[in-house]
């Protein structure tokens, strides 16, 4: 992969907790339109490699260049980084449960949150649009004057991801989109993703290897804060340490 398709790089990264060492001279690059999934066991760095990427955490040492400037962005705030086009999903949904699925995606439509900017901020007709196209790509037309609170599960977590997919990422990190699903719905969510990364890069946390296979990405293992494997979901199911610290759990 060449600089210039390179969106996030993660060049010798490592930061410690207590003497812990989380993440130990991690080195991953990630392509500007690519669909990734992130597994490993627990305590092998996940979490901490999407704080480190969000701003949450700052690395003890090396550098997590982002965008056609390979900028650090350990250089940046939690705020300014998610203004560069990063944005980040947790594993428990995160709505505006009081809201209409409507009034949510359209909340995320406009960048700026104060509240007298939120208040007066008229809804136009450009902005209607771009919220039918969402509605309509996470599968929430027929929902879209429901409050979220009524959705289920599954449906939160697709309003969630439209909300984030309405400020145009060009990077989008999503921790373990199947957890709590219907078969149903994980089948969905996969073609959401897919979708989604032809327009921004999406990397996915992810401990379902069913869900992982039907993603049909790169793989990345970590073990330990580091690159244990990468390749295809083949290759990485049949690597001897692989198997060892994690799928023979």
């Amino acid at each position: 992969m060449t600089r210039a398709e390179t969106l996030l790089e993660l060049d010798k990264v490592s930061v410690s907790f207590d003497g812990f060492k989380a993440i130990n001279e991690l080195s991953f690059a990630i392509g500007s339109a690519e669909l990734r999934a992130i597994i490993g066991p627990n305590g092998a760095g996940k979490t901490t490699m999407m704080d480190i990427i969000t701003g949450k955490t700052r690395a003890d040492s090396g550098q997590v260049k982002y965008g056609d400037h390979a900028i650090d962005l350990q250089n940046l705030s939690e705020s300014a980084i998610a203004q560069a086009g990063i944005g980040r999903k947790f594993q428990r949904p995160t709505v505006f449960e009081n809201q209409t699925v409507l009034e949510n995606l359209t909340l995320a439509l406009h960048n700026d949150r104060s509240p007298l900017k939120v208040l007066f901020n008229k809804t136009t007709e450009m902005d209607r649009r771009r919220v039918d196209t969402l509605a309509d790509e996470v599968g929430l037309t027929d929902h879209l004057h429901r409050t979220a609170g009524e959705l289920s599960h599954g449906q939160k977590q697709w309003l969630e991801i439209g909300m984030l997919l309405a400020q145009e990422p060009r990077l989008l990190l999503v921790d373990e989109p199947a957890a709590g699903m219907t078969p149903q719905e994980r089948e969905h969510t996969t073609d959401m993703l897919k979708r989604a990364a032809k327009t921004c890069a999406v990397v996915v946390v992810e401990h379902d290897m069913e869900f992982v296979r039907r993603l049909d990405c790169r793989v990345t293992v970590l073990h330990e804060g580091s690159v244990l494997a990468e390749g295809s979901i083949d290759h990485v199911i049949q690597d001897r340490q692989v198997i060892e610290v994690y799928l023979g759990r």
